[in-house]
This record gives C-alpha cells, structure tokens and sequence, in this order.
C-alpha cells in the first residue's frame, strides 16, 4: 500500500490542532500525516496531594514524562507512565504543543485510525546523537519522550536526524551514534513503545545520515529502521535520482534492512556540490516524481510518503495524482513489444 500524507498541520487548515489536522488531511482525501514534535521543554513541580497513587498517564492537562524521586540522597528519573506518583516526587512534564494530556493522545489515535490516517512523529531537526557538541543527553531525552507520544497515538514510527561530525572522524561519529541507538533500542523495548525508531537520511555533507551511512547502522543496530529522505539522497548524490531503476536501487536496499513497511519524506530539492540547499515545491526541483511513481508500479512496496514540500499537503496530493496518472495510463496503453514477446513466451 502506497500512503501520501504531510510533514505536520497542513497549511489550508483552518484549525492549528493536531485534531484539526487529522480531519483535515482525510478531507483532502490524504492517508498518513507526520506529527512534529518541534519543542522538548520540561515544567518542573511537585506533585499533589491529590495525585498520589496515580500514574503520569492519569494525570489530565499535563504530559509527564519523568517521575523525579529520592533514593539514597539523589534524585532517580523514572520515565514509566505505570508508575504510582509517590509524595514528594517531582514531576516534569512536555511543553509539546501536541496535546493537552495522554487522554487526548489517545483519542487522536482513535480518531485517525478510525479516518485510516497513519501517524508517525518526528523528533525536533536539531540532534547530536554523536556527542559532537554536547548535546547527546538531551537528544536522546527527546527521542524517548517523542516515543512516549507516539505510543500514546499509536503512531507507527519515531523518526530522528542523527546530527553533526562536528569534529570527529566518521568511524568515530558512527560509533558514538550506534552506541546510543542501541540504548534507544532497548529502552523502547523496556518501556513497551512500539513505534519503530527510525534514523533519516541527512542532505548535507557535514551531517551524519548520507544513504550509506544509515544503511551501515541500520545493519549494525538491529531494530532500528532507515528512513529515506529522497530529495537528502538526490542532494548527496549529485543529482543521483532520475530513473525509475534509480529509485529502485535505492529502495532495494533500504527494504532489506526494514520490517517490510518502509517511510520515506519527498519534495523538490535545490542542490550544489553533494549539498542540499532548500526543500522547494516538487514542480521546482530536478527531483521529479514520476520516476519514483514508475518504480513504485513495477515493484510491491508497503510506502508511506510524507510531503516536506514549502507546499505541504498540496504536494502530498500532488504526488497521489501523479501516481494515479501513471497507473491510468499503463492500463490503457498497448503493451511494450518486450512485454508481448513476454506473454506470447508465457502462452507458449
């Protein structure tokens, strides 16, 4: 099944809430819609005496995600929405934007599962996953607190930058990286999210994430999906992706290190010397649709695409039109003469 959706609200609609958007992409006829966890933020209070005895996930117009409670002098950090708030316990809680509470997450996975609007959710763009400035903690705080959402939701896939080389060599950068995607791994197993962690390829040479790159830590951490970003790899490779067999390369590779159920973002794309300079509307770019539509018939793809096109849902619907253009035409036209050959080989 081929899903098109946009990368957060769509623009056209009149409403700013995730519910607004959800109802709106199935308006438009769209079936996926990637939610943007653009700020990771905590409040920091003390829990009530009220609030004794229940869990994070209980609590209404708040999104706690950390328990802060002493042990042996010092403050111990439980992320566990099953845990009982105990007294004294200090609770920190997402300033998102996303929802009001997990109550109201939860019905919006009702709701868009009810719309057949596939969710996914991505981590803010900023990560530093290999430590290069610092900031490794606090990207990895705001993966587990995104996966904590879209388990909420019931959304499919976490998708995450990996961040810069900064210094480092890239057997270095790499190792760091895998190093805390394998943490990542392991701590959504524990905390039962089951949304796939995904890492996205990156469109500039100075960030970790070339195709190769999140292919190699998608064999070396098991469990973690590699998410295209074709208009990153068309960036990266120069221009690379022209023919349907182009993208068909591509995608062969990616397919063999997932679940069977691939994710991938699409838009116009300006380029120079292997770096991605914008994201432009698809029609502007040198990376066309059409190609991809072609691959996508030849083959049997289980594919979301996520518009991160400046024109957002347009774009989305854009590409589900092309892709329809493609399927009519194929089933009017006469056969190619190979394609005859073919079938008077296979009546033979």
């Amino acid at each position: 099944m081929i899903r098109f959706g946009p990368s957060g609200i769509p623009l056209s609609c009149k409403g700013r809430t995730l519910r607004d958007g959800i109802e709106d992409v199935h308006n438009l006829g769209l079936t996926a819609m990637e939610v943007q966890l653009v700020r990771v933020n905590l409040n920091e209070r003390y829990a009530t005496d009220e609030e004794l005895g229940r869990t994070p996930r209980e609590i209404p117009n708040e999104l706690i995600v950390q328990i802060g409670r002493r042990e042996d002098r010092k403050e111990v950090l439980l992320s566990s929405l099953d845990k009982e708030i105990e007294k004294g316990d200090a609770l920190y809680s997402l300033a998102s934007g996303i929802a009001d509470d997990y109550l109201e997450l939860r019905d919006l996975g009702d709701l868009a599962r009810e719309l057949d609007i596939e969710l996914s959710l991505h981590t803010p763009y900023y990560m530093d996953l290999a430590d290069a400035d610092g900031l490794a903690q606090k990207s990895v705080d705001s993966i587990k607190w995104g996966g904590m959402l879209a388990e909420a939701m019931g959304a499919t896939t976490v998708i995450s930058h990996l961040g810069m080389f900064g210094e480092l060599s890239p057997k270095d950068a790499l190792a760091r990286i895998a190093k805390n995607l394998r943490m990542l791994r392991d701590w959504y197993k524990r905390t039962k999210v089951k949304a796939r962690l995904g890492i996205e390829a990156s469109g500039r040479q100075e960030v970790v994430g070339s195709l190769d790159e999140i292919l190699h830590l998608a064999k070396t951490v098991s469990g973690v999906a590699p998410v295209l970003n074709f208009a990153h790899v068309h960036a990266r490779g120069f221009g690379s992706l022209k023919r349907p067999e182009d993208f068909a390369e591509v995608l062969a590779k990616v397919k063999r290190l997932s679940d069977g159920h691939l994710h991938a973002h699409f838009s116009g794309v300006e380029h120079a010397a292997g770096n991605e300079l914008r994201y432009t509307p698809i029609k502007k770019g040198d990376l066309r649709f059409e190609p991809l539509a072609e691959c996508l018939l030849d083959g049997d793809y289980d594919l979301t695409v996520v518009s991160s096109s400046p024109l957002l849902e347009h774009d989305a619907m854009y590409m589900k039109v092309i892709l329809e253009r493609v399927l009519a035409k194929r089933l009017i036209r006469p056969g190619k003469p190979e394609e005859k050959e073919k079938e008077k080989e296979r009546k033979r």
